[in-house]
Parts: structure tokens; sequence; C-alpha cells
């Protein structure tokens, strides 16, 4: 029982100090050990095995927060998430690292008016469809870049428009706010903030967000902060979908794209939605609510 302790808080203090504290050997405390796989290391072996499970399935893009709560459910039982980074060290388990990527994408020196910036960085959203964000990144390819608009709804993070083009016209990202309109079907007083680029600024764009009832909002010149959780999933996206691929075509890096979105849609935790996927924080939202109002009496 006294190597058991032992060997349970190896993470919070000495061998030599706990030996004396239980008047037990150091000697025979490694032998205890040499003789028979601990509990600790079966189950450190296990939670090893389901870091790797993890890993594969995600494509190595869970840190240690995530990954502790992929842990957590998976295993039914709590793991202290030092435990879980230390392991993730040790086995060279850790996730993929961000990088800069230098490409303009936003246009700003056009003759389309400009709107205000009326969303003013508050970022909270109480349901879906009150405040959707969106912006143009870009992907690297054999053939040359392939632009991607997307649009992003700010209560769960979901993604809910998207379209790709090799070209940044404004047709592209008017496609992707049709697929979000399409998909979502908001009812008017939707608030759309974007940066103040030609595509989100020209007429065609502003007029199909006007007969929705949509407010248009835009951030300040030069300031990406006014748009920092688009920004964010800009930079997810190519952390987790583009960084260390080799695209030979636009249409390997379509395919790519495709499949991450709906991955990140419906499977990958996000630290803001406490740990859920937007799908699922929806869907949590979406019971809440129809819980809440069955328990109203008119």
């Amino acid at each position: 029982m006294k190597y058991a302790w032992i060997e349970a808080h190896l993470d919070s203090y000495p061998v030599r100090v706990m030996c004396e504290l239980l008047v037990v050997s150091p000697s025979g405390f490694y032998a205890a050990r040499r003789r028979a796989p601990s509990t600790r290391a079966v189950e450190q072996a296990l939670i090893v095995t389901e870091i790797r499970r993890a890993q594969t399935r995600h494509r190595g893009r869970y840190g240690r927060r995530r990954m502790t709560t992929e842990v957590r459910e998976t295993l039914g039982r709590p793991v202290n998430e030092k435990r879980i980074g230390r392991l993730m060290r040790k086995h060279d388990l850790s996730s993929r690292k961000r990088r800069r990527f230098r490409v303009v994408t936003t246009d700003s020196k056009h003759a389309h008016p400009v709107a205000p910036n009326v969303l003013k960085r508050d970022f909270q959203a109480t349901a879906p469809n009150q405040k959707w964000l969106a912006d143009l990144t870009y992907i690297p390819t054999d053939e040359g870049w392939l632009y991607l608009a997307l649009v992003l709804d700010l209560f769960s993070r979901k993604l809910v428009g998207w379209a790709m083009s090799e070209t940044m016209p404004q047709t592209l990202t008017l496609a992707a706010l049709w697929v979000a309109l399409g998909w979502r079907d908001p009812a008017p007083g939707l608030l759309h903030h974007s940066d103040r680029g030609s595509q989100y600024a020209a007429g065609d764009y502003r007029q199909v967000l006007e007969a929705r009832g949509i407010t248009v909002s835009m951030s300040r010149k030069g300031n990406c902060w006014d748009n920092a959780p688009m920004e964010s999933a800009n930079g997810t996206v190519k952390v987790e979908c583009v960084h260390g691929e080799h695209f030979r075509t636009r249409a390997e890096a379509e395919q790519a794209l495709v499949e991450y979105i709906g991955y990140y849609n419906t499977e990958r935790r996000h630290s803001s939605l406490g740990n859920l996927s937007p799908a699922a924080f929806e869907q949590h939202w979406h019971g809440a609510s129809s819980q809440s109002n069955a328990g109203v009496t008119l």
C-alpha cells in the first residue's frame, strides 16, 4: 500500500521524501517497481494510447486542453491536464504550431461606400444568426493561389458559408454569402461584419444584405482586431488544414478544405465553447431553449 501511494504521487513529491515519511527505503520502492507494472504505469499506457488515437483521428490538431477533454470523455473519469501535457511532450504527440502567413487579401482602395464599425468588437452573441463575420483567406498550390471566402456565425463559431476561386472577384464573397443565407435563412436584424475590402463594399454585395434586412458593419482601416474571431478562424484553417500539406492542384486543396470545414463544424472542439464543437454547442443551445419554452405557461 505504501509503494502504491508513492507511485500515485510521483508527480507531486520526490521519491526520497515520500519514502522517509512512510518509513520505507527508496531501494525497496524501486525494486517493487521492477517486479511488475505498477497501476500508474498501466494507467499511463492507457492514457498514451487514447492520446495517440485522438491525435490520429484529429490529424495532430489537438493541444493539451482539447486533448484533456477528449481523454476524460473517452475514459469516463478525471485526468490531470498537466499530466496530459507531459505525456504528449514525452511521446512526441504535441499539436501543430501556428505560423504567420503574409498575403494581403483586403483591397480597401476603392470608390465604394464604407459602412461604420457597428460591431465595435462586441464579440458576444446569445443565439445563432445574431452576428456573422466574413473574410477572405488564401491557400498555396502548385497551380497558384486558391482563395477562400468564409462566413462565420459568432455565436457558435460555426462556418456557415464558404466559396473558393482562383481569383478574388466579388462573385466569390457573394457565393459564400448565398451559401450562408440558404443554409441558415436568418430573420431580419442580423449584423454582418467584415473588413472594408472592395468585395464586401461592392454594391451587389450590399444590396443582398439590405434586401434581407441585415445591418452592415465594417472594421476600421487597417485594424484586424475589429474582426478578431474571424481572423482566428482563418488562422485555424491555415494551421490545421494547410500547414504541412502540399497541394498540387487547386482541386486537391478545395477537396481538403471542404472536408476540413465539415470536421471543424461537427467534430473540432472549440475552447471558447467549453470545448464543444460548433454543431454540439448549437445543439445544446436548441435543447436548452426548447426546455425553457416548454416550461413557460401562457
